[in-house]
C-alpha cells in the first residue's frame, strides 16, 4: 500500500478531498481495496462515486495489485479516530470524545499545543489534558 499511498492522495486530492486511509483486506467476499476520504464539509455519495472513478481508472492503467479485488470508497466517518498531531489540530473547534488513562471527555476542543489540549467539557468546564496521558481521542458527532 505504501506505492499506491502517494498517487491516489494526489488523485484524491485533485478532486478537493483529503486521503484519510488506504486499506487492503481480505473479506468473506474476496481481496477490497478501501479508499476512506474526508472533507470539511463532510461526503456524500456523489463524491464516493468521484472518488471511485478517478482511482478506478489509475487502477486499471497501472494494474498494481495481481489478484482481482473489490474497491470500495467511502467516508472516514463521523466518528473516525484522530491519529496524529495534524489531525488533532484540524479538528479544533470540532466535537470529540477522548479518553486518558483514567478519565473520559467528551466536548469542544478549543485548543491544542505540542504537549496538551484544552476542551470544553459537555457540562461547560475548561479541561486541559496532556497528550501523553491520551489512550483514545476521536471526532464525535454532536446530539
Amino acid at each position: 500500500m505504501e506505492k499506491l499511498t502517494p498517487p491516489i492522495r494526489k488523485l484524491v486530492e485533485a478532486l478537493g478531498f483529503e486521503l484519510y486511509d488506504i486499506v487492503y483486506e481480505k473479506r468473506e467476499e474476496g481481496p477490497v481495496l478501501s479508499v476512506l476520504i474526508d472533507h470539511e464539509s463532510g461526503i456524500d455519495i456523489d463524491d464516493c462515486v468521484k472518488v471511485s472513478e478517478a482511482v478506478s481508472n489509475y487502477l486499471d492503467e497501472t494494474d498494481p495489485i495481481a489478484e482481482s479485488y473489490s474497491l470500495e470508497v467511502t467516508s472516514a466517518g463521523a466518528e473516525r479516530p484522530l491519529r496524529n498531531h495534524d489531525e488533532i489540530r484540524r479538528a479544533v473547534g470540532k466535537t470529540i470524545y477522548l479518553e486518558t488513562f483514567d478519565q473520559q471527555h467528551e466536548g469542544t476542543l478549543l485548543s491544542l499545543d505540542e504537549e496538551r489540549l484544552t476542551l470544553l467539557s459537555t457540562n461547560r468546564q475548561k479541561v486541559m489534558i496532556l497528550l501523553a496521558e491520551v489512550t483514545l481521542i476521536r471526532l464525535a458527532v454532536k446530539l
